[in-house]
């Protein structure tokens, strides 16, 4: 992807509909924080039908749906999606993050490794799966999708 269409098509802030958010653990919370500094600092997010961003995102949940409000210099949209292909995805992410932060706790470096590579390769897949979604609405790198699907996650984290 060229320099220049990422510098166009860009996030410069990431909120979360405090509404849609519960209160969260300590590494829920710091792994929310690093998803949106990551996000900020290097992605590519180009809606459909925007000449340029930057863009400001406002994510939240309604009605069990993904909203995506979306600002830019002459572009205002709100996007919807259905939460119900992520929900598997979503779940057995959970269940493998709390294993992997027990491992960092208790465990050899092997299962943690182990645990990691689990980890990343169901993020890869719900990230691929988030890009799917959006077709026609919103194009990203999967980079940007891994990041947004963490927050997709801290939307839905319970403490």
């Amino acid at each position: 992807m060229a320099d220049d269409a990422r510098q166009k098509h860009r996030l410069q802030s990431v909120e979360l509909d405090e509404e849609s958010l519960a209160a969260v653990s300590r590494d829920q919370e710091q792994e929310r924080q690093i998803a949106i500094f990551d996000l900020l600092e290097d992605n590519y997010f180009a809606p459909e039908g925007a000449e340029h961003g930057p863009y400001d995102l406002r994510m939240g949940l309604v009605e069990n749906r993904l909203v995506l409000d979306v600002r830019g210099p002459g572009y205002e949209r709100r996007h919807i999606l259905s939460l119900s292909p992520f929900r598997g995805l979503i779940r057995d992410y959970f269940m493998i993050c709390e294993s992997y932060y027990q491992a960092i706790r208790n465990s050899t470096p092997a299962q943690i490794e182990a645990l990691d590579m689990g980890r990343r390769g169901l993020h890869n897949e719900a990230s691929e799966l988030l890009q799917t979604r959006l077709k026609g609405k919103i194009e990203t790198d999967l980079d940007t999708a891994r990041r947004l699907f963490t927050l997709i996650c801290a939307l839905h984290w319970r403490g």
